[in-house]
């Protein structure tokens, strides 16, 4: 091959020098040594072994993300030494990086024949001299295994051309593995169609819980996989952030302590960090990443917004290019890496005092005008611009926000900074909405009228503001027991919802559906239950939705303890277990209302004489946190409570406990009426029937469930034709449930048999039991006496009684003699969900276990075990599944 003498060195001390005449420098040919500390990845380098296999393998990630140490590990495990070439500046020209790199195939053993001459000139090279190193490099077997180490600084596209030439050329002969901090100036998608490429980029490169708790026992720090973990998540599993923050914390009296609240501003990563990414950077470059700090994403027009330019789609793309701690989202969206926004941040601080709230405000005003609230009110609550946040939230109509369980207390934490001083309209909404949310009824509603008087007097009349005026006064209503105020309010809403945009209606369905939540409670605490339960089916009947659930959840709940109210277990069991069903599903952290549901699902509990069960509900719906206090469930839990007391005997604590203690503006005609035949059940209980009959005269609720416990009452202190006369008075034109007719029938029956028309009685015992086996309700016949008791042992009282009120076997149960507890007539068939869960439990199944087997959570799994237990009658889980296979559901 003939070579131009321009090109060619041919002396020997070609061999020596570079084509400047220098030494070449042999550092850039050793292999990196690792440090003591450095923690083989094994994944990595398995990763890595692909790279013997494609003709092209790229190393990609930021500063410090241990690309040159991990290639190392991995060079220093191959039977071959690869050549290793770390790139200094002067090698972006041409001449001089196929000099050091033709050195770095000499270096290690492999070098090109003696046919290849070496450039002579350090600006140029000539295409018959990479033909050469092609050819040469193309019959190698095995192949030559070349790692350019930061490859970055090649910033030559004339080199790139070069080097994507010989590539191609050399064949099976060549194994190029790049470290680098940017894209290469290649082909890569070629390679990546082809199938010949490898690739390990900043994700792959971060370190994982378990690989930094290791790094860190490297350092001499033993720390548990917990707080490795938020170190991880903090620096993102960023090597360097790992390695510094693990030097630091050795010189820490508490290592673990330090680890999880280090000031990043203040520590060896922020030198770090300022020192190899922001003072790299061009000047207007340094200012864009100072300034977006403030944000946790940030778009193009969003970054020009806070630095005033128009250059930041550039400066973005050319960040994000480079590794430079910028991470893209995708659709022209970005963020900072957390720790090194930190580090921003602190720096912003010390280098520009007082420009950091004057960024929020912008980033504030940008993201209200793109529609983006929740950016709008973190900013603005950072800006200390309070008056536009409350009215930004107001604007939008998202005031229910507040109730709904989603952002309750995000909102409450954010608003909890407000300075008193804040003025507007919209600020005293906000302060009125976060109190009632915490049923601070007293300076929730001293902030609402403020909040009105404010609006009275201005120049404008906005609707949302209105609307949301509305809206907590309800709340406010509902919370003091007024229903007359809670109709003013849903009549006020009515009037000014058509002002409001429609846009905000359908973002917003959770404002309605609290407002018409709010007045059905009220209609409920005032009795009109026909009315309530108009405004409560309209939420329930209305689409689901995350922001709806509390809403339908406290509806379904309130409806619930209509239908009890009524008689009708079953149904408010229903009902009860769906709106508690639908919360669970949210988790430990979903909304809670006034815990509602459970109260009514502890009252069916006391009628089927579940006494344990009815006290566990009750104490669940008092641990709900954030629980609203509102009357209509503070009296419900009094009315449990009471009957509670009085089915185990303690007729004292019953009378206290039928006192809900509550302040409302108007009484509750069944709260009342619940206290009042509590109280005279307690005197007859104690043996004191002139007293008890007494109490009944304060009874005004004419409710058929009031008339009839009221019957029961007067007939068991020997006033029998009252109770029949209370009996014959209840209207037809309110139709009662089981849980009433079935009492009736026993006061009818008790009556007939102190009469001695036995025949009566029986029938009417019959009639009782028929209903009451359907729903299992018990505690009618417990509460009916002594003189129940011959009639159940007689045919065919005791075989309808048997195995759900009485022992003995069930028409529908195991044949006598099997052993066993009497099992309860199981009329109501289970559900699919409720049939996966048996045949679970039967194949020992956890909970968590089921949970993971359903894809559902482990709340939801209670629940269903809880309707399963009452189906079934049981309340273990061996029961279950015992009774299960009985009843051939198995």
């Amino acid at each position: 091959m003939v070579v131009s003498a321009v090109e060619s060195s041919p002396t020997p001390a070609g061999h020596r020098v570079d084509p400047l005449g220098d030494p070449y420098l042999r550092t850039c040919f050793a292999l990196p040594a690792r440090p003591v500390t450095f923690l083989p990845r094994p994944r990595l380098t398995r990763h890595l072994d692909q790279a013997l296999r494609t003709p092209l393998t790229m190393v990609n990630g930021a500063a410090g993300a241990g690309k040159t140490l991990l290639v190392a590990d991995w060079a220093a495990g191959l039977a071959r030494a690869p050549a290793w070439l770390t790139v200094e500046s002067e090698e972006k020209r041409p001449g001089m990086f196929w000099a050091y790199f033709l050195h770095a195939l000499r270096a290690c053993g492999s070098p090109v024949s003696g046919q290849v001459d070496r450039p002579a000139d350090a600006n140029r090279v000539s295409r018959r001299m990479l033909s050469a190193i092609a050819e040469d490099l193309e019959g190698r077997s095995p192949a030559v295994t070349v790692v350019l180490d930061e490859y970055d600084r090649v910033t030559v596209p004339e080199v790139a051309e070069q080097l994507d030439f010989v590539l191609q050329h050399a064949g099976q002969g060549l194994r190029l593995v790049l470290v680098t901090r940017t894209e290469p100036m290649l082909s890569l998608h070629r390679y990546r169609a082809a199938g010949a490429l490898t690739e390990i980029r900043n994700a792959d490169l971060a370190f994982t819980p378990e690989e930094a708790a290791a790094l860190l026992g490297r350092h001499g720090l033993s720390l548990p996989v917990a707080t490795a973990r938020a170190l991880v998540q903090r620096t993102r599993g960023w090597a360097a952030g790992l390695r510094l923050s693990a030097l630091a914390a050795q010189q820490s009296p508490d290592p673990e302590t330090y680890l999880k609240e280090f000031e990043a501003g203040r520590s060896t990563v922020a030198d770090f960090l300022l020192a190899e990414v922001l003072k790299r950077q061009p000047t207007q470059t340094q200012d864009l990443l100072l300034r977006v700090s403030v944000l946790d994403r940030l778009c193009p027009d969003l970054a020009n917004a806070l630095t005033g330019r128009s250059d930041a789609d550039r400066i973005l793309s050319e960040l994000c290019g480079s590794n430079a701690f910028v991470e893209q989202l995708g659709h022209s969206w970005y963020r900072l890496h957390p720790l090194f926004g930190e580090i921003l941040r602190a720096h912003l601080r010390v280098r520009c005092p007082g420009l950091e709230p004057e960024l929020h405000r912008r980033a504030a005003r940008w993201l209200r005008r793109a529609g983006s609230l929740r950016g709008t009110l973190t900013h603005g609550a950072a800006a200390g611009d309070w008056e536009f946040t409350a009215g930004a939230l107001v604007d939008d109509l998202a005031i229910g926000q507040f109730f709904t369980g989603l952002r309750s207390d995000d909102l409450a934490r954010l608003f909890s900074r407000m300075d008193p001083g804040a003025g507007g309209p919209a600020a005293d909404l906000v302060r009125a909405a976060r109190d009632l949310s915490q049923s601070d009824l007293d300076h929730g509603t001293a902030h609402l009228r403020h909040a009105e008087a404010r609006f009275a007097t201005g120049t404008a009349d906005p609707a949302t503001a209105q609307l949301c005026c509305a809206l907590l006064e309800a709340l406010a209503a509902r919370l003091s027991g007024s229903p007359a105020r809670a109709e003013r309010a849903a009549e006020a809403a009515d009037e000014v919802q058509p002002g409001v945009p429609s846009h905000l209606l359908d973002k917003h369905p959770e404002l309605p559906a609290l407002l018409l939540t709010h007045l059905g409670s009220a209609r409920v605490w005032a009795g009109r239950f026909e009315d309530a339960r108009v405004s409560l089916s309209k939420v329930v009947g209305s689409p689901a939705g995350a922001s709806t659930l509390l809403a339908r959840e406290e509806s379904l709940g309130h409806l619930a303890l209509i239908d009890y109210l009524n008689g009708w277990t079953d149904r408010a069991e229903h009902k009860a277990l769906e709106a508690v069903s639908g919360t669970e599903q949210c988790g430990p952290f979903g909304p809670a209302g006034s815990g509602i549901g459970r109260v009514v699902l502890a009252a069916v509990a006391v009628d089927r004489d579940e006494l344990a069960r009815a006290e566990a509900l009750l104490d669940e719906a008092d641990g709900q946190p954030g629980a609203l206090h509102d009357p209509v469930t503070a009296a419900g839990r009094a009315m449990v409570a009471a009957r509670l007391q009085l089915a185990r005997g303690n007729t004292r604590a019953a009378v206290e406990a039928a006192d809900p203690a509550v302040s409302a503006d108007v009484a509750s005609p069944w709260a009342d009426s619940a206290e009042t035949l509590v109280t005279s059940a307690a005197h007859l209980a104690e043996g004191r029937g002139e007293s008890a009959a007494e109490v009944l005269r304060q009874l005004g609720d004419g409710r058929p469930a009031c008339a009839v416990e009221a019957a029961r009452i007067q007939l068991a202190v020997g006033n029998a034709g009252a109770a029949i006369d209370l009996l014959d008075g209840v209207p037809g034109a309110r139709p009662a449930g089981p849980a009433v007719t079935v009492r009736a029938s026993l006061v009818r029956a008790q009556a007939a048999d102190a009469a001695g028309d036995a025949v009566s009685a029986r029938r009417l015992v019959a009639q009782a039991l028929h209903e009451a086996r359907r729903e299992r309700l018990r505690r009618p016949f417990l509460d009916a006496g002594r003189w129940l008791r011959p009639l159940l042992v007689t045919a065919p009282l005791n075989q309808l009684a048997a195995g759900w009120l009485r022992p003995g076997p069930s028409p529908n149960g195991p044949p006598a003699g099997l052993g066993g507890p009497p099992w309860p007539i199981v009329v109501e068939e289970l559900s699919a969900r409720e049939q996966d869960v048996l045949e679970r439990l039967a194949q020992m199944m956890s909970t968590q276990e089921i949970a993971a087997d359903l894809f559902v959570s482990v709340n939801t799994v209670k629940t269903h075990l809880k309707s399963l237990y009452r189906k079934l009658g049981v309340n273990r889980r061996s029961d279950a599944a015992r009774r299960g296979r009985d009843l051939q559901l198995l």
